[in-house]
């Protein structure tokens, strides 16, 4: 069983935008009801950034391994350093 979170990113970001608040990851993470992994909340802000919407993401219900897991964590360092190396370049 998965649960579709789309709509609830985009109505985070939405009322950001409403309050005049520019998107974060830390904003959006903050005001979500469930916590999410942070690779959901940075693709969901990345592509609302590029092309001002959000890609349909789902949350799947069940716990997951701790393979999983780190493959996440690892997907996650690298975005991160990949952004780091960007703002580093000065760009």
């Amino acid at each position: 069983m998965s649960e579709n979170i789309t709509q609830t990113l985009t109505n985070v970001i939405d009322s950001l935008i409403q309050e005049g608040k520019e998107p974060s990851v830390a904003l959006i993470k903050a005001r979500l009801a469930d916590p999410l992994p942070m690779p959901l909340i940075i693709k969901a802000l990345q592509s609302w950034k590029t092309s001002a919407r959000v890609p349909k993401i789902e949350k799947l219900a069940a716990p997951q391994s701790a393979d999983a897991r780190i493959s996440q964590l690892e997907q996650q360092v690298a975005e991160l350093t990949a952004r780091l190396e960007e703002l580093e370049k000065g760009g």
